[in-house]
Order: structure tokens, then C-alpha cells, then sequence
């Protein structure tokens, strides 16, 4: 346990970092038919809601991935995610794993976490701000 606490940052960051990449790669996916491209039809520019998705996961999974405005981002991340397990998701069955919303609720409820947790010591909005890490250190 001790371990774990010693490296609590690296770990946060390690998390952020992760749930981010794969966000931004999601969105990458959609918008620009890589990385396997879209998962079902690709929107097309400008189409509500999944083509303004797609620019929300690529964008808002970058800010989090680096440590940019992280927690605004990762709140605007979550909440999209939450609109997709509702409007898309839940009508068609109540549990996700009946519906296909197992992604939508666990990028949601990730995100929500970084929300809460903030991006930690090694985002980068810390590094650009020190006065912020002492901040930080005096909690």
C-alpha cells in the first residue's frame, strides 16, 4: 500500500494520460477514417450529434491527455459521454451490457473521476504554472 501512495501522481497521470489517448483516438477514428475508422456510419461535417462528438473526443480527450484545462475538459467529456448513454444507449435496455453503452458509461463515469481528481502533479498546466504545484503541495 505504501507503494501505491508514494506514486500516487505517476499513477493519476498514468490513468488521465491513458483515458485521454484513447478518447482522442476514438475521435480520430470518426472524423478521420483512421486507426480502423468509424465505429458504424461516419457523420458528416457538421451532422449533430456525431460528427460534434467526434470533435469533442479528439479535443477534449488531447486537453486531458496532456493536462490542459483538464477537469473543464474532462467535465464537457463526461457529460457527452452521458448524453450518449441516454439518447443512443438506454432506450434500447436498461443494463449496458444489453445495450451496447459499456464504453459510454465507462468513459463517462472515467472522466468524471479526472473531474473530480484534477490532472494531478505531471499535467502539463502544472508544469506551466509552478506556482500551482506549490499550491498543490501545501494541501
Amino acid at each position: 500500500m505504501e507503494l501505491l501512495k508514494k506514486n500516487q501522481d505517476l499513477f493519476l497521470a498514468l490513468y488521465r494520460s491513458v483515458i485521454g489517448l484513447l478518447f482522442a483516438c476514438h475521435g480520430a477514428a470518426t472524423l478521420f477514417d483512421v486507426l480502423g475508422g468509424p465505429q458504424g456510419p461516419a457523420p458528416s461535417f457538421g451532422q449533430w450529434p456525431g460528427w460534434w462528438a467526434a470533435v469533442i473526443e479528439l479535443i477534449g480527450g488531447a486537453l486531458v491527455l496532456l493536462g490542459l484545462a483538464a477537469r473543464a475538459a474532462a467535465v464537457i467529456c463526461s457529460g457527452t459521454m452521458a448524453y450518449a448513454y441516454f439518447i443512443v444507449h438506454q432506450p434500447q435496455a436498461l443494463f449496458p451490457i444489453e445495450n451496447g453503452g459499456e464504453k459510454a458509461a465507462l468513459f463517462c463515469w472515467g472522466f468524471l473521476l479526472v473531474a473530480v481528481l484534477g490532472p494531478g502533479r505531471w499535467a502539463l498546466s502544472t508544469l506551466l504554472t509552478p506556482s500551482r504545484a506549490l499550491a498543490e503541495d501545501r494541501r
